[in-house]
């Protein structure tokens, strides 16, 4: 695009009209409680589907599923702490990668709101109210996106 920096289009942080799917998992779900209501907390305008997932795993098949439904755009929300084994690195990288391949191919936009920490304190500073809230972010980042997709193919 021509535009410059200043000029450059930004999707506006208004979620009113928008369908907006959210997918938490229930494992560790002392830390995904807390991104699922810092998620919440700023998608009232938003028509929101809220589904429970068992782990983080499961969450690229339903933000595919909530997308088909037709959302706007999804919000991803889980924590993969690491442990005493390699499962923490599969379930992380294949999380993200599943998640990636659903935006990728469906051309919504999926919000990664799932932590991925050593320490199981760093999941929880991050899934506390207010600032620095995770889930937050991710359904901010979600938002904005989704209009700035809808900016851009009001553009062509």
């Amino acid at each position: 695009m021509s535009d410059s920096p200043d000029s450059a289009l930004l999707g506006d942080f208004d979620a009113a009209g928008l369908k907006i799917g959210v997918a938490a998992a229930t494992f560790n779900s002392e830390i995904t409680n807390g991104l699922l209501e810092g998620a919440l907390s700023v998608l009232d305008d938003a028509e929101v589907t809220v589904v429970r997932v068992p782990g983080s795993f499961e969450l690229p098949l339903v933000a595919r599923t909530l997308i088909e439904g037709g959302s706007d755009a999804v919000v991803a929300i889980g924590a993969v702490i690491l442990g005493e084994t390699d499962h923490y690195e599969h379930i992380a990288r294949e999380t993200a990668r599943g998640l990636q391949d659903v935006m990728l191919s469906t051309g919504v936009p999926v919000a990664f709101g799932v932590l991925t920490v050593r320490d199981a304190e760093h999941a929880r500073s991050r899934s506390l109210p207010g600032p620095g809230n995770k889930g937050t972010e991710a359904a901010e980042a979600a938002v904005r996106t989704a209009r700035l997709l809808r900016d851009l193919a009001a553009r062509s």
